[in-house]
């Protein structure tokens, strides 16, 4: 391993001198997965702090490492794990970051992170993204460390409705497929029986794995970090859980819209060691309707009217979600002018209350084939010589 610049490894991983190896390697996994080069896909700072926090737990995280470190501020494989002593340290080297012996850190600043894909495994160490989900994973699946128990998983599925069940509220029978705690084991993983060494790792907690130069060293995915195992239940195979399907009936409220998350609480995956269960999220999908319009809790209706309706004014029917309703179209009422019916629009999901419906007056120019018809026509043409285009005309400021 090369020397390189000075670097604070206590730092990088933000703990103290004394930070026992659980508190390390805690803090190792909080901030390399918020730097994790596929989280932050084209940030070379965030590739870069992931390169000193890997380098940082490598010698962190081994006690013969960790102890060469403290001594001299820096690691080689050339020195032995007694050390030189305080007289056989390389010369040349300042003391060691946040302490007072030692000499420089050094760091990977020739590594070349493409060694971590195809390169790697050809070289039969595996590709960066298999190592680092090991490292991360409870028995490959979950997560490695298992402290506690651990809540299940939420659930996310989609439902189509029709507008009126969406509009209404309606009951429907949903089938769900989803991890439910093993009845033999109550979700444990293990039978119970006496614990014996993790042959995995010999009961060390730990497995190093090599990626091209880069060595990962991690919990054990078989004993998460414990150095002890259990026997598997034969019953999940140590998962703690099992794949069924659930039927059951579900409540979608009136007024639920394209987008809308209904939540089942306690239907999604198991927890974990007797840890509650996940939530199941039901997002729907509203099937549109040929007359209304939804936008939000409003809706929107196109109305055609009479040119002697708009001209005069009327009260015309126009269609609600409630059934036919009466509107009073005001005399001189343009095509296009939208009319408001307070409440009768979609039932709100957020309150007791309900949107409003817009009726768009859409104006229909009667065709005329009689010379009676024209003659009216021409005569309310001359009784109303107003030009609809004036205005127009004066803002456009052009010259004829």
């Amino acid at each position: 391993m090369a020397i390189g610049t000075q670097k604070d490894y206590y730092g990088v991983l933000g703990v103290d001198r004394s930070a026992k190896p659980d508190h390390i390697r805690k803090a190792y996994r909080r901030l390399a997965r918020k730097f994790h080069p596929d989280v932050n896909p084209g940030h070379k700072s965030a590739e870069e702090k992931f390169k000193d926090l890997s380098e940082a737990y490598e010698i962190l995280s081994d006690e013969k490492k960790r102890k060469i470190y403290d001594q001299y501020g820096f690691y080689s494989d050339n020195i032995p794990a007694g050390g030189y002593g305080p007289s056989g340290a390389p010369s040349g080297y300042g003391p060691a970051p946040g302490s007072n012996s030692g000499a420089q850190g050094f760091d990977f600043s020739g590594f070349d992170f493409s060694d971590l894909g195809a390169e790697g495994e050809k070289r039969g160490g595996g590709s960066f993204r298999d190592i680092f989900s090991q490292i991360f994973s409870r028995g490959g699946q979950a997560e490695a460390e298992h402290e506690a128990p651990e809540r299940g998983s939420d659930i996310e599925h989609r439902m189509h409705l029709g507008f009126w069940d969406a509009i209404r509220g309606t009951q429907v029978r949903f089938n769900a497929p989803r991890n439910e705690a093993c009845s033999t084991c109550k979700g444990t993983g293990t039978t119970g029986g006496k614990a014996t060494t993790c042959a995995n790792c010999g009961g060390s907690g730990k497995t190093t794995q090599q990626v091209g130069s880069m060595k990962f060293s991690g919990a054990c995915p078989a004993c998460h970090g414990s150095g002890r195992t259990k026997p598997r239940c034969p019953a999940c195979n140590g998962t703690g859980h099992v794949r069924r399907s659930e039927t059951f009936d579900v409540r979608i409220p009136a007024g639920v819209d394209t987008g809308s998350r209904v939540r089942v609480a306690g239907k999604g995956n198991a927890g974990l060691d007797g840890a509650p269960p996940g939530d199941l999220y039901i997002v729907t999908e509203v099937e549109p309707h040929p007359v209304f319009e939804r936008k939000g809790d409003n809706i929107y209706v196109k109305v055609p009217v009479t040119f002697t309706e708009a001209a005069l004014g009327a009260k015309v029917e126009v269609p609600t979600i409630d059934g036919p309703s009466t509107i009073k179209i005001p005399p001189g009422t343009q095509s296009g002018q939208k009319l408001r019916l307070r409440g009768k629009g979609a039932p709100s999901l957020r309150a007791s209350t309900r949107g409003d419906e817009f009726v768009e007056v859409q104006v229909a120019v009667p065709r005329v084939a009689d010379e009676r018809t024209k003659e009216i026509l021409r005569e309310l043409a001359r009784l109303n010589p107003d030009d609809p285009r004036r205005e127009l005309k004066e803002k456009a400021n052009y010259k004829i």
